[in-house]
């Protein structure tokens, strides 16, 4: 049975495919953050590990609530690896090989950065679908983006 939530076809659809992008690049960036607690090492590791820890259940929970909007939308959310890797705007790849915490913040960082402009640069069309639901839900992600990557570039001073 189709969605009736108020929205037009059009609009649901544009929103999914802009929800789907952020599932991708939210689901590479968890990976990508499980890999910097599997391996980052140094000094500072007990602590940063611990930190990345928190990161990705954070972004766990992201993934989760971004599949389930694109549902509400009445589309089916991407959910394979071959799908993310399309999707994304991120990449899996790694600027260095060193494992200490600075590297791997750097790293983690601006692919935030890079989620928080995708989100901004979307929001406006969204708001404009009339679909308020969603642009509050991606206000909020931004948000919580904004102030992790804070953190992360407090890190590195």
């Amino acid at each position: 049975m189709k969605a009736n939530i108020g929205l037009s076809e059009k609009a649901r659809q544009f929103n999914a495919d802009v929800l789907a992008k952020l599932l991708a690049d939210e689901f590479i960036l968890y990976t990508k953050t499980r890999n910097a607690h599997y391996n980052v090492e140094g000094v500072d590791f007990h602590s940063k590990h611990l930190y990345f820890e928190e990161l990705y259940n954070e972004l766990i929970i992201n993934v989760d609530d971004i599949a389930e909007r694109i549902r509400t939308l009445g589309h089916y959310a991407p959910s394979s690896l071959k799908d993310y890797l399309a999707l994304t705007h991120l990449t899996e790849e790694r600027a260095t090989n060193s494992n200490d915490s600075k590297s791997w913040i750097s790293e983690l960082l601006i692919d935030y950065e890079t989620i928080i402009i995708f989100i901004r640069e979307n929001i406006n069309a969204i708001e404009e679908s009339n679909d308020k639901s969603t642009a509050d839900f991606l206000i909020g992600l931004m948000e919580a983006h904004e102030k992790t990557a804070w953190m992360l570039r407090a890190h590195l001073k």
